[in-house]
Parts: structure tokens; sequence; C-alpha cells
């Protein structure tokens, strides 16, 4: 058999129809076997050749909406604002990121997989945590946050809004969800963090009211 000259583009042809498989049909209701026959022109043994289980591809998935208008990208590009308030316009972009709704939509068995519940713990603080503390650091240095552990704290606030917040890891009611957000504001501001003001309260208690409609939660 020859070899596939173009293995990045075989990659990213698995990754596009499965997102579309998933985010039309959903993570349950698409096999393997229905991306292989979509695509028309591969074999299960080339799809198994970039993604090892069905797992690793709607980690692939996840990642790739995540990046969909990244929120944090976004706000780095504003100007004229402090480090705070970048900071909480993420926060707003991220929560109101329909990339991310579609996802927990489509897919919101999958997001309780032990799996992926761990790789998302190091992507928070891989990659999710150092754009939070570089807003932190922009904080400390115009004088709008006084952090004395800008590291940690992005760390944890990551930690907490994308695990213990997730009202799909964590299935409560609205009311329980915002004294759980409420609960976020009083120890962030404890330390100096003043982000959930608020814009972000009503934000927030929106994003879960429509995570409850999509997926019958409530």
């Amino acid at each position: 058999m020859p070899r596939n000259k173009y293995p990045e583009i075989t990659k990213q042809r698995i990754l596009d129809t499965a997102t579309k498989l998933f985010l039309e049909n959903g993570w349950e209701q698409t096999t393997i076997q229905n991306i292989v026959d979509e695509l028309g022109d591969l074999t299960r043994g080339a799809f198994y050749h970039h993604f090892k289980s069905k797992e690793d591809i709607i980690d692939a998935v996840l990642y790739r909406l995540s990046l969909e208008n990244d929120p944090f990208e976004q706000a780095k590009k504003m100007t004229g604002l402090s480090g705070l308030e970048k900071l909480k316009n993420a926060f707003l972009l991220s929560f109101t990121n329909q990339g991310q709704l579609d996802a927990l939509e489509s897919i919101p068995s999958i997001l309780k997989s032990p799996k992926i519940i761990a790789h998302q713990l190091m992507d928070c603080i891989n990659t999710g945590a150092p754009d939070i503390q570089s807003f932190i650091e922009e904080g400390v240095m115009d004088g709008s946050l006084s952090i004395h552990y800008p590291k940690q704290a992005a760390e944890t606030l990551m930690l907490l809004t994308n695990i213990w917040l997730s009202p799909i890891i964590f299935s409560v009611d609205t009311e329980e969800y915002m004294q759980k957000v409420k609960h976020l504001q009083e120890l962030f501001n404890g330390i100096g963090l003043p982000i959930f003001d608020k814009q972000i309260l009503a934000v927030l208690e929106t994003f879960h009211k429509k995570i409850c409609i999509l997926n019958r939660l409530s």
C-alpha cells in the first residue's frame, strides 16, 4: 500500500467530518464507521492511524471548538483596557461562545468521561491559566489588581470555573449553580481578584439556563 503523502490533510479531513457529524447527530449516535463512511475514501485502519479511539477524536473536536473565536486571544487585542477589564471581557466572551454551547448540546455525556476530565484539568493548567496569568500580571502593573500570587490565582480561577463550575460535570439546578458562582465571587474578591461582577453573574445565570434547556438538566 502506498504511503500517505499528506497525513496532515487526511487528519484534518477526519476531524472536519467528525466535527460535522458530532454537531449534527450527537456524540453517542455517531460511530467511527459513520465517520469513515462519510469520508468515502478512507479505511478504518487509516482512521486509527490518526486517532486511536473515539475519545481521542472527540478530544480533538473539543480542542478545535475551544480555539474558534478564542476569547483570550480576542481580549488580548483589546486596547485601552486595564488587565482586570481584559480578564472580565475574556470571561464574558467565553461564556457566550457559540462553539462551546454547540459542544455542550451535542456531546454532553462524553464531557463526564474521566479521561476527558483529566485532559481538561491539564489543559486548564497548561493552556488556559497562562493567559489568565498574563492578564493578572498586567492588572498588577496598571494598578487595577493587587494579587500576591498571579500564577496560583490564575490556575485556581481556571480550575474552579472550568471544572467545579461546569454544569455538565456537576449537574445542579440554576439556584444552586448561582450559589456556587456567588461563593466564587466572595472567594476571589477576598484575594483581590474582583472578576465576578453583576454583569458576569448575569451572563453565568443565562449560560446555565441555556445548558439546562439544551440538555434537560433542570
